[in-house]
């Protein structure tokens, strides 16, 4: 009976069937008016350039068959499941993720077309990958439970993200998925099934073809509320947005979709962002724009929406909401810490440079954490603690770590930009604390480390060091260089070392807390005890209560100067000399009070003992080439 019915039907008749769903009216891959040729399996209509191109990808992927001429096969139940699953519903799933550059138009030469489709269908490059992928037991058994109901969106993501047709159930005597279809009266569900029970699953060759995305769309999210938002942006937000420009919208997270209306009562929207053209989600600081919290969200297709809510807790709310909906969920791990930015990105790094790969990124006040797909974990730069931050021909940035280098890659310009500015703006100093400055691997600053290195290589001999005043406009300058980004400041040896030994002291008398932080009275009555044995236990008790940047910052510089003395003989700096300096200058007094000198005095004198320095190690180590030098 079915035959009859098929073969009933005229050859126009099954096109304008399949044309009565508008988005059918166009080429699922080059968006060619009229097509009049189908993929039955993967549920696309196509043009007649397209169709070739399919049909050389082999019947194991894409069963081609004309909607005109093969009426036989276009049962009534293949033609719903066509206007169920038509091309706008298909190209959700298999053209989710397809950038701009590679997308192909009804004018696109032949050899484009068999690039784009082979990736589309074979390779499976743009496809959304559902929640499960990769999880053979776990697609198997949500397939049977999809089949039995009228979800065909659902099936054909399991379907083709993996799950196998031919499975079993677990049922006594439905053990089969199509068996369940049948069960449960799905109709277009067991016509799917039956259309791909021989079709071969999309693989992505991983050493040829490197970017795989990994969007997994949570449509059980959903979320609602009124946003502020301004027109959208192909650039970054420069100047500050006042309240005037933003226009209040009623805002709808459902389905993968975000979607603004005029007002809660309006039945179409505005505009909507789906959630997979989502690469970056930006939070503002507070008071940046005229509204007190905002966030900004970046398009693949080059786009920024800047968006602000009524309360700091609305936005952050919003924010979690989105960001869920484009992460993948084994990188999940990037929302547990209070982001300022999270998104996906190109970079090379790791154990190979050879080759690109897409991450995720997380960027959290001084922290980027990075998630890839194949290492399965979180790892974490100390942006603050980069050896050197630079761009490469304006779009790569160029994160060099202590025995690790990270290149991040410009993929797509205005989401590249606002993360080379928010990195650069995270590696730099951000107070006048220690804690807030830029920090060598051992957590001592970089602007000391610089000066001592400086002071070290043409200073040793120099005499008077430290007590003999620079040129003050040059201490100015050097100070405000490195307080800036003292990374990138590079001291040569035309660099007067009376100008750096100023600076070094000008930036302790400037520190926030100073280095003893609240401690500073308990230093002090440290010099009351006589005990030699009990100093020192009494120094290294306040040493461990000293914040770890505190701590390694005081041991640098002490070591510095317990190096310097042993020159005195040259440079007439003995230890009671550099504790005259040295002590007003850490306890940030003005030298009327003679303890802060003693106990300088003491950290240099006792340095070995005090700081647990071995006779072998490196403490001593410097002395011999200080020496030497």
């Amino acid at each position: 009976m079915m035959q009859s019915v098929a073969g009933a039907l005229s050859n126009l008749e099954v096109a304008q069937k399949i044309w009565s769903e508008e988005s059918n009216r166009m080429c699922a891959d080059c968006g060619a008016p009229k097509p009049d040729w189908a993929s039955v399996n993967l549920c696309v209509v196509i043009c007649k350039k397209c169709a070739g191109e399919h049909r050389s990808l082999g019947p194991s992927i894409s069963k081609v068959r004309s909607l005109k001429m093969d009426h036989k096969i276009w049962t009534e139940e293949l033609i719903e499941l066509f206007l169920k699953l038509c091309n706008e519903v298909s190209n959700k799933f298999w053209a989710a993720n397809v950038p701009p550059s590679e997308a192909i138009d009804q004018w696109s030469s032949s050899p484009e077309r068999k690039t784009y489709i082979s990736a589309k269908y074979r390779e499976g490059k743009y496809r959304r990958y559902h929640q499960l992928f990769g999880n053979q037991v776990e697609l198997n058994k949500a397939l049977c439970v999809s089949v039995a109901t009228t979800d065909l969106t659902e099936t054909q993501a399991l379907v083709f993200c993996g799950a196998d047709i031919n499975c079993t159930c677990g049922e006594l005597f439905f053990s089969q998925p199509l068996e369940l279809a049948l069960q449960a009266g799905q109709k277009l569900q067991e016509e799917f099934l039956k259309q791909n029970r021989t079709s071969e699953i999309p693989r992505l060759d991983l050493g040829t073809n490197l970017e795989k995305q990994y969007y997994v769309m949570h449509h059980s999210i959903t979320h609602n509320g009124y946003l502020y938002k301004t027109s959208s942006m192909t650039r970054l937000v420069a100047d500050r947005k006042a309240k005037e420009e933003f226009s209040r919208r009623w805002c709808v997270l459902n389905d993968g979709t975000l979607s603004y209306y005029e007002n809660n009562h309006s039945s179409t929207p505005n505009g909507e962002i789906r959630m997979d053209e989502i690469v970056c989600v930006a939070v503002i600081p507070p008071d940046t724009h005229g509204y007190e919290s905002t966030f900004e969200i970046y398009t693949k297709s080059e786009r920024l929406y800047l968006f602000a809510a009524d309360t700091p807790e609305e936005a952050r709310e919003w924010v979690k909401s989105i960001t869920k909906c484009f992460l993948p969920l084994k990188a999940e791990e990037l929302l547990s810490y209070d982001f300022d930015r999270i998104g996906r990105l190109q970079f090379k790094g790791g154990r190979s440079l050879e080759r690109s790969r897409v991450g995720w990124f997380s960027l959290c006040k001084t922290y980027l954490y990075t998630y890839v797909e194949d290492n399965e974990t979180v790892e974490v730069i100390n942006l603050r603690k980069l050896v050197e931050l630079s761009t490469k021909d304006k779009d790569i940035l160029v994160l060099v770590e202590k025995g690790r280098i990270t290149y991040i890659l410009a993929e797509r310009k205005l989401d590249f930009t606002g993360w080379a500015a928010a990195i650069q703006k995270a590696s730099s100093t951000s107070g006048d604390t220690l804690s807030e400055q830029q920090l060598t691997d051992s957590d001592v600053p970089c602007i000391v480390e610089k000066c001592i290195d400086h002071i070290s290589s043409f200073g040793v001999g120099s005499e008077g060091i430290y007590r003999k005043s620079g040129q003050n406009s040059k201490i100015t300058s050097l100070l405000e260089a490195l307080k800036k980004d003292a990374r990138s400041v590079v001291l040569t040896e035309e660099e007067h070392v009376d100008n750096v030994s100023d600076t070094l002291k000008r930036f302790f008398r400037g520190i926030g807390e100073g280095v003893f932080a609240e401690h500073c009275m308990q230093w002090l009555h440290v010099t009351g005890i006589k005990d030699e044995s009990e100093r020192i236990l009494k120094y290294q008790e306040l040493l461990q209560i000293l914040p770890p940047v505190n701590r390694a910052t005081l041991k640098a510089l002490v070591r510095h100067l317990y190096c310097i003395q042993h020159f005195s003989d040259i440079n007439q700096m003995s230890i009671h000399n550099l504790a005259i300096v040295f002590g007003p200058t850490l306890f940030q007094t003005d030298g009327q009070n003679y303890k802060p000198g003693r106990v300088v005095e003491d950290l240099i004198s006792l340095y070995l003992p005090i700081f647990s320095v071995c006779t072998r190690d490196k403490g001593l180590k410097l002395v011999t080439m200080y020496l030497s030098h």
